[in-house]
């Protein structure tokens, strides 16, 4: 009965604390409105969510969190090099970067990841799932890049996802 009502009851929560904490008050009005919300919006996306795959590895997690957070850090320090350097001869590139993965998350995942580290930008994913289309500022050598990508960020998430 509970499920029928509230069918992603931590969105749900979410949803309520954040309306809260958005508006900065605790008055009955938007009490009553985040309660409104937090019931009806997830209830309007169950219908177009799709299953996903499921965390297999959650200490996996942790590492590639690590792994990204420390990619993150080396990638802004090249960054600054590259713009604040005297030698401005960069090598700006699409490159297409072949998936082993097909769920939408995993890709999800990785195409954030290469977004959030610093010289590099998820432009597209092809029709069929099967290249991720990546921007970089400086590209020496595009099988490198694809290499590293593959090997960094790629390999861990089909650990992860069992993918």
């Amino acid at each position: 009965m509970v499920k029928h009502w509230i069918p992603m009851p931590l969105q749900s929560l979410v949803l309520f604390v954040a309306w809260l904490l958005l508006n900065n008050s605790i008055a009955a009005g938007h009490i009553l409105l985040a309660l409104i919300f937090a019931i009806a919006i997830p209830r309007f996306c169950v219908p177009v969510q799709s299953p996903q795959p499921k965390a297999h590895r959650p200490l996996k997690i942790v590492s590639y969190f690590l792994i990204l957070l420390w990619d993150i850090m080396v990638a802004n320090l090249r960054v600054a090099a590259l713009i604040l350097g005297r030698n401005r001869d960069l090598s700006p590139s699409f490159i297409a970067v072949p998936l082993d993965m097909r769920d939408e998350l995993p890709i999800t995942i990785l195409a954030s990841t290469i977004s959030l580290t610093p010289g590099t930008l998820s432009a597209d994913v092809s029709e069929d799932r099967e290249w991720l289309y990546v921007h970089a500022l400086d590209v020496d050598d595009e099988a490198e890049l694809i290499a590293e990508i593959k090997q960094r960020y790629e390999r861990p998430l089909k650990e992860i996802f069992q993918c």
